[in-house]
């Protein structure tokens, strides 16, 4: 009993000490706890901004961010009875099944069932799927009924989406680091207006685990990102891109660029950069335009004209012995012309420069400035050729043309550098020179952005940026305009002359050397043309650069020219204040009878009776037609579509397809750009509600 007396009594004693301590902790320090308790239960949630958007030079959009959700199924959620999931999950499989089309309502029952039945909390249900999407599954069978009851849970994510696929994809950039860590193009350029501010808001953690907003509290609004006004123009980044990869599949090349540039402004209208990948298709790889700096070959040739026209060595009447053997040695080094005529004998500046003559731009650069090399490069220097653009994208090649007093300057870089060797440059740098002389010596910035705007409202211009006023004196610019006519008039690239309007501009070839063996062995070429139109009042120049091309030509006047041609004629003909200028017999000629894509009727005629383009006539109403160049116009007949049948959507454009198979519930994926050639569904089958059909489009 002693003991037990002991043990009562010390129980006692500590149930006094415990309520005392309560005692004293409700009255001295409760205060202080439940601020500390508030504290801790509060939370800064971080909220993301909307990322801006990169539009067009006219406001269409390029780069936009769009939802994505990832749809998950709470397989143990609180409110999902044994008797919901029986009842629904066939339902329910059924329906993601249509919907999605990647598997079959078994295969989701079996997953989803096998997850509740392992107590898998989250299973995945489908992963990237869009707003229309994310609005049917909630609707889904079981999922309707909510997070607690049907177990939907759903995360959402923004994703970057190219309106206009791989057009101009380097240009207008993507948000996945390179390397470096940069994203690349505009998306990396002006990421951090593009961005915006990420906002703040301070939430309280309720019991049951629920979170509310403080109010009071020191939140901060996210602020939404801006969007970059490009001054790319889609419908000459299509012509340009069309057009070089023809050129790269017809020659059979690794890559090339080429680059639209507004002359007055620096304004890049298009800037295409086309790679093959590893399966042959040619794509947006890397940006050649400003990082590729290589040797230019010929189109070289006009620096080094303009050098010496400048400093008052050479007139273009003035004339060279080329002799008959096609070559000359410097210091036991050879310099050869192709054993052409034109570029045999006595040669005129002009007549030399027009049929690009190696020969005799290395005679006479070697004539006037052996012995005084330093003048030669410090009058290169003077007309901006060594220095960086400083463009607003990232990547920009390092221009390379050394001193005399380098290391790396030899006995034989004079001559060489005459022609377009021991000296490197990116093609935009190339076409930065070149639109100065069509700008008549002014040299400007090339320009990839007009404005920032905010909600609509403009925020920043950006406005002709001036590099050099002049780079040359005007009876230089006017003598170098004169001889890259000639070039187009009666030299390399006569091939490309158009009697509708006038080019001006040089071809360049250069031997690309080898890592090991220089420019000996299995020889790859590059292939260029530079230069501006129309001739006698510049509005656009470009340049065309081809890297090994392997058949049909090698040459910048068979392999780049061609390409030029066909984006001046489109640029041209699209021009309605160029064109205005042309006799009006002309006007019609300016091309062709042009290809046509099959369609809607209404919408087809309409078109071409605004470009004034022949078609036949068809009698009777119809809504939809094939179409066939003719020689003289499109012809026209009837296709035939059944509401209730799968309907023949070869040769049309995407619009026109999209609008037919979506009518009849089906579901299209698209792989490719351009026309449909081919469809997996055959055309005449019975439609299968939400059944799924893939379009092959090509240009």
């Amino acid at each position: 009993m002693f003991r037990v007396g002991i043990i009562y009594f010390l129980s006692l004693a500590a149930g006094f000490v415990i309520i005392g301590k309560i005692v004293h902790t409700q009255i001295s320090e409760g205060d202080e706890l439940k601020k500390q308790m508030n504290k801790n239960s509060l939370r800064d949630i971080i909220i993301q901004p909307n990322r801006g958007d990169i539009l067009a030079t006219d406001g269409r959009l390029l780069s936009t961010s769009l939802p994505s959700y990832t749809i998950r199924m709470d397989t143990r959620a609180a409110g999902l009875t044994d008797e919901i999931f029986n009842t629904g999950i066939d339902s329910l499989a059924l329906c993601l099944s249509k919907l999605l089309g990647n598997k079959p309502a078994s295969m989701y029952k079996q997953e989803i069932t096998k997850a509740r039945k392992e107590k898998n909390r989250y299973c995945l249900v489908a992963n990237r799927v869009d707003y229309n999407e994310f609005n049917a599954i909630r609707n889904f069978p079981i999922f309707r009924l909510g997070a607690n009851k049907g177990g939907f849970v759903f995360e959402q994510k923004n994703i970057r989406k190219p309106l206009y696929g791989n057009l101009a994809s380097r240009t207008i950039g993507y948000l996945t680091e390179d390397p470096n860590g940069n994203f690349p193009g505009l998306e990396g350029a002006f990421d951090a207006y593009l961005r915006g501010e990420r906002g703040v808001s301070v939430m309280q953690k309720l019991p049951g685990g629920a979170m509310m907003p403080v109010s009071g509290a020191n939140s901060v609004e996210p602020k939404d990102g801006g969007d970059v006004v490009s001054t790319i123009d889609i419908n000459m980044q299509d012509v340009a891109e069309t057009a070089l990869r023809k050129g790269l599949q017809r020659h059979n090349a690794h890559h090339g660029t080429a680059v639209v540039m507004e002359v007055a402004t620096g304004e890049i209208k298009a800037i295409v950069n086309l790679g093959k990948d590893n399966y042959g298709n040619y794509r947006e790889l890397y940006n050649y335009a400003l990082g590729e700096s290589i040797e230019p070959g010929s189109t070289f040739k006009l620096m080094s004209y303009m050098a010496m026209f400048e400093d008052g060595k050479l007139q273009p009447t003035d004339s060279v012995d080329n002799g008959r053997s096609g070559e000359v040695f410097y210091y036991g080094k050879r310099v050869h012309d192709d054993r052409r005529p034109s570029t045999m004998g006595w040669l005129t500046v002009e007549k030399a420069f027009a049929h690009s003559s190696n020969i005799s731009v290395t005679k006479f650069v070697d004539k006037h400035y052996r012995g005084k090399e330093k003048q030669f490069i410090d009058r290169l220097y003077s007309m901006n050729l060594n220095q960086k653009l400083g463009l607003e994208l990232n990547g920009e090649g390092d221009p390379e043309i050394k001193y005399p007093t380098s290391k790396y300057w030899s006995k034989w870089s004079l001559t060489q550098m005459a022609y377009g060797y021991e000296v490197r440059l990116a093609p935009i740098h190339v076409l930065t020179f070149y639109n100065a002389v069509a700008n008549d010596g002014k040299m400007v910035k090339p320009r990839f952005v007009k404005k920032l705007t905010r909600h609509g409202t403009t925020e920043q211009n950006y406005d002709v940026q001036v590099i050099k006023s002049s780079i040359a004196s005007a009876s230089t610019i006017n003598k170098a305009k004169k001889m890259m006519e000639a070039v187009v008039e009666y030299g390399t690239a006569k091939a490309i002359k158009t009697d509708m309007y006038q080019i001006a501009g040089k071809s360049g070839t250069a031997q690309i050397a080898d890592d090991n063996r220089g420019y000996r062995g299995n020889l790859k070429y590059y292939a260029s043309f530079a230069g501006y139109f129309p001739a006698d009042r510049p509005k656009y120049s470009c340049i065309v650069s081809i890297y090994a091309p392997t058949v049909n030509g090698t040459g910048g006047s068979a392999v780049s020219a061609p390409v030029f041609r066909e984006i001046a004629d489109k640029i041209y003909a699209a021009d309605p204040d160029m064109r205005e200028t042309l006799k009006p017999e002309k006007r019609g000629a300016m091309a062709d009878i042009p290809y046509s894509k099959s369609g809607n009727f209404g919408d087809l005629t309409y078109v071409l009776k605004e470009l004034n383009i022949p078609s036949e006539k068809i009698t009777g109403k119809t809504d939809w037609i094939s179409t066939k160049t003719g020689g003289a116009q499109v012809e026209m007949t009837q296709r035939t579509i059944d509401k209730n049948l799968v309907p023949n959507v070869v040769d049309m454009g995407l619009k026109d397809a999209l609008y037919l198979l979506e009518e009849r519930g089906l579901r299209v994926s698209v792989r490719g750009r351009g026309r449909v050639v081919s469809q997996s569904v055959t055309p005449g089958s019975k439609v299968t509600p939400n059944g799924g059909i893939v379009l092959e489009m090509k240009n």
